[in-house]
């Protein structure tokens, strides 16, 4: 994806967990992908192929308040912890969530971070996963931060502790990434890709993204943090919400039915006024899927957007059912794209070629115009979108 075949491509391990917070899991995971660096995934006692279990963690304002959880995305490894060679990884990510307690008492994971940490490669822990990192010798010396309740543990290990003052805070001593929470994935995974040796080459870019009410997790902020890393400016609007509103958003699974299943996810806070947005003043469209674009294809304002965006030829970006709003819009004449398998008739009927969602992961690119099937296939997407865009990342 992000590099040229000529540059050596990064690669680094990310270490799973059931229960590890969705956002600090899958961002991560997408991004890097997307900005052209391996990522395994692995998780003890599992093979590639197993699943781990996310919790959506519901933060509150403060730092030093208690928050609560729901069950999150179904989470597949890419890669088996037993067949883990050190030798072969520039860097390694911990998430946060509730897994970390119990990855630090297995002495294989333990003994994995103490290699990283001896041999100085860059290493990333967001939130509880600074757990992991204790028991290893890690953090003895070292500045870091996470959520306040790891004060007392971490400055037991030997950290300096950095205090937050908000839930976005991020901390880099030399190769130790630390951070708070999912809030400040942006900045996280850029320090991290920094330390990679990553150089993020582009002037800024402002993105535009469309959502509503149970538009799909992923399918917002993955995009949306991704963008961020790479220096954009991003907003994120709904039709009759104003910045600082939210959208209570929707997960969306395959999980073996017919079709797949459906909760609640986090709840997306938007950063713009609907009412405010000139398609002349941003680069490039963002359209996520999930529940919300049947009901945005009704709403003429964002018709008008859409079809100004697609005339002035500037890159639309459209995931699973962000279709929907395109074939309302009636701009997919000639065009070949893909989505979620069941928009097919639709896009066809208005004049489109519908280019069939196997892989699942499967991106698509005609023009402007950039469609993946679902959120599986969002490193493809962005990384499609950032040569549109001409934005690269180099090392």
């Amino acid at each position: 994806m992000g590099n040229p075949k000529d540059e050596e491509q990064r690669r680094v391990l990310l270490l799973c967990g059931d229960y590890m917070e969705d956002y600090e899991a899958m961002v991560p995971f997408q991004a890097l992908q997307a900005f052209g660096v391996s990522v395994d995934a692995v998780s003890p006692v599992k093979k590639a192929g197993d699943i781990c279990a996310t919790a959506i963690t519901i933060q509150v304002e403060s730092t030093d308040q208690a928050n609560t959880e729901s069950r999150g995305h179904n989470f597949t490894l890419n890669a088996t912890f037993d067949d883990i060679e050190f030798d072969k990884y520039d860097g390694l990510v911990i998430p946060g969530g509730r897994s970390p307690e119990h990855l630090a008492m297995k002495a294989s994971v333990v003994e994995l971070a103490r290699k990283f940490s001896d041999s100085r490669k860059p290493i990333a822990a967001i939130c509880h996963g600074l757990l992991v990192l204790a028991p290893a010798g890690a953090l003895k010396g070292r500045k870091c931060t996470a959520v306040s309740t790891m004060k007392p543990g971490l400055v037991a290990a030997g950290a300096h502790w950095v205090e937050p003052d908000t839930l976005s805070v991020c901390v880099a001593d030399d190769n130790l990434i630390t951070g708070v929470t999912y809030y400040g994935n942006p900045e996280f995974i850029g320090l991290f890709l920094k330390a990679l040796g990553g150089n993020i080459c582009a002037s800024e870019r402002r993105v535009l993204i469309i959502i509503g009410n149970y538009a799909e997790d992923y399918e917002v902020t993955v995009p949306y943090q991704s963008l961020k890393v790479l220096g954009c400016h991003v907003d994120v609007v709904c039709p009759k919400k104003k910045a600082g509103d939210t959208c209570p958003t929707a997960i969306r699974d395959l999980e073996g039915g017919q079709t797949y299943s459906e909760i609640q996810g986090h709840n997306f806070v938007l950063t713009a006024d609907f009412e405010s947005i000139d398609a002349s003043s941003y680069d490039a469209l963002v359209l996520p899927g999930g529940k919300a674009p049947e009901f945005l294809a009704l709403k003429e304002d964002v018709i008008v957007l859409v079809k100004q965006f697609m005339e002035a030829r500037k890159p639309v970006a459209s995931i699973c059912h962000g279709l929907e709003i395109l074939v309302a819009a009636g701009v997919l004449q000639g065009k070949k794209c893909t989505g979620y398998p069941g928009i097919k008739a639709r896009v066809v009927s208005s004049g489109g070629t519908f280019v069939e969602a196997d892989p699942i992961d499967r991106c698509v690119t005609d023009g402007n115009l950039v469609t993946a099937a679902a959120w599986h296939g969002q490193p493809e997407l962005i990384s499609q979108l950032m040569t549109l865009l001409d934005i690269r990342v180099s090392f």
